[in-house]
């Protein structure tokens, strides 16, 4: 049962990190905390749906569709939202961003109505995979794997080897300098939205097809749990988030194992991890500690 729920808690763990890597980055960039990201995980799940339902397209193309429109959405929203208060106090953003969040819930309520829909047949039959006696894996958590390993391989990619990607990353460093360098920050900004959106889209659409159900409001918890990761992990690390999230997915399939029956929900278990990590290390596993002068 140890090896059964640890596998269960590896494929959760990656559908946090591509959740998670987004906010991760547009922090490290902005040091802007994302309220709106959940949403977009949602947009992505439902972009999916009209894929396959209304434009007929095959699964895989749909999963790149959803991460497209998501990309897109993710660009309006920073441009709407949070370009005009860049250089705001903080709380303004965040304020602009939960409105963001709200809005698009609403709208997408008033569309497809707030019942829960099924997922369309995707054309990919669900099979399970014995992989001991009393271990099994099905298909769709070895392609969650598969998706979160060539997502994170593909943007290691991009941030080492391509200009914009090395621009990234000096805007992260500092992005007045980078500035005064050369570095188009407005651009900049915008490929990070994109490239989180695109990615927190596939971990929608990923659920969607394996829980077989999308809703306007699905994003507010995994929104939300992916700030748990962030801050487990340390603001802008991406390496830590990817630590924090295996870590989160590992404790709460175990905690959902071995903790049936008791009164402590298992997505209680994030927040109660949030609230440890701040007593001890507000910091993060991977996040520096910076002295006020």
């Amino acid at each position: 049962m140890l090896a059964q729920q640890i596998l269960n808690g590896v494929a959760l763990g990656f559908i946090y990190i591509l959740v998670s890597v987004g906010l991760t980055m547009v922090y490290g960039v902005l040091k802007l905390l994302h309220f709106a990201h959940g949403v977009i995980y949602m947009v992505g799940a439902f972009a999916a749906m009209i894929g396959i339902t209304y434009l007929h397209l095959p699964f895989a193309l749909a999963i790149l569709f959803a991460m497209a429109a998501a990309a897109l959405a993710g660009v309006a929203v920073e441009r709407i939202a949070y370009r005009p208060l860049r250089g705001a106090h903080p709380i303004a953003t965040l304020i602009s961003g939960v409105g963001v969040a709200i809005f698009l819930e609403n709208l997408f309520q008033v569309i497809f109505t707030s019942d829960t829909q099924a997922f369309p047949e995707t054309g990919v039959e669900v099979s399970v995979i014995q992989l001991t006696e009393s271990v099994t894996f099905t298909n769709v958590k070895l392609f969650i794997i598969l998706a979160g390993l060539i997502g994170l391989g593909l943007l290691y990619a991009f941030l080492k080897c391509t200009r914009m990607g090395i621009a990234i990353q000096a805007a992260a460093q500092d992005m007045r300098a980078a500035s005064l360098m050369g570095v188009n920050v407005n651009r900049v900004v915008s490929v990070t939205f994109m490239i989180g959106s695109a990615l927190a889209a596939a971990a929608g659409v990923l659920v969607a097809w394996n829980f077989n159900a999308l809703f306007p409001t699905m994003g507010a918890i995994p929104g939300l749990k992916a700030f748990c990761v962030v801050v487990l992990g340390g603001l802008g690390s991406i390496p830590g988030t990817i630590a924090g999230g295996l870590i989160l997915g590992i404790v709460e399939s175990l905690s959902d194992g071995f903790m049936t029956g008791m009164v402590v929900d298992k997505d209680a278990i994030a927040f109660v991890i949030l609230i440890l990590i701040l007593l001890v290390r507000p910091s993060g596993l991977f996040g520096k500690h910076v002295e006020k002068v």
